[in-house]
């Protein structure tokens, strides 16, 4: 489990690929003393396992699901990456709650400055719209973020200079990808209601199906 508050970037400093995977080793801007083998650590919000480590790199091995499902099948020596460790019982919840399970790919399809804001706008796959509600959250490449405002095609989210100084999404322009991984809530609300109702997956929620499940 992780917040979404990314607590360092990465580089990536070489790729080896072995039996349809990928083992990538990560050099870390931070500390890696209490990172051990074994650990998760989300790399651009996809939840990995450390299989080994020196003082300042360490290593994950990328199974095929993850590389067709995120934007590490396309990771290319020397990318910056967001990292962020496993939350610890007892931390504080500065984000939100994030598996590290990414749902997909977005893309940047706006990016725009507002005062002391960027905005950006985000084209995303159509199965993935009806997760993403206003002002709900979301994770971007990791970082958690407020969704400002949404529609079938993708969304919107603002970031303060601190975020795009300290993460890779001030970097990004139009054209460029992201892995998203939605709210678990509204997967979870999603599929009981559906369940409820005898709908198959593929069905929306509407506001009658949440009536009829007594959620309204």
């Amino acid at each position: 489990m992780f917040t979404g508050i990314i607590e360092g970037l990465g580089t990536i400093k070489n790729i080896a690929r072995e039996s349809g995977g990928v083992r990538i080793e990560v050099h870390s801007d931070y500390t890696l003393e209490n990172v051990r083998i074994g650990d998760s650590i989300a790399i651009n919000g996809a939840c990995l396992t450390v299989v080994d480590i020196t003082d300042d790199a360490f290593k994950v091995d990328i199974a095929p699901e993850t590389l067709a499902k995120s934007t590490m099948g396309e990771a290319k020596v020397g990318n910056k990456v967001n990292l962020e460790r496993a939350l610890r019982l007892g931390d504080r919840l500065d984000g939100h709650m994030v598996t590290g399970h990414v749902d997909g790919i977005a893309k940047v399809r706006a990016r725009r400055s507002a005062e002391n804001a960027v905005l950006f706008g985000f084209e995303t796959p159509q199965e993935l719209c009806d997760y993403i509600v206003e002002k709900g959250s979301i994770a971007v490449d990791g970082i958690s973020l407020t969704v400002n405002a949404c529609d079938s095609k993708g969304f919107e989210v603002s970031i303060i200079p601190h975020t795009a100084n300290v993460t890779t999404l001030g970097a990004k322009r139009v054209g460029d990808v992201v892995n998203i991984e939605t709210d678990m809530i509204g997967k979870y609300v999603q599929r009981f209601t559906q369940q409820a109702q005898g709908l198959k997956p593929s069905n929306s929620i509407n506001e009658e199906v949440l009536i009829k499940a007594g959620f309204i």
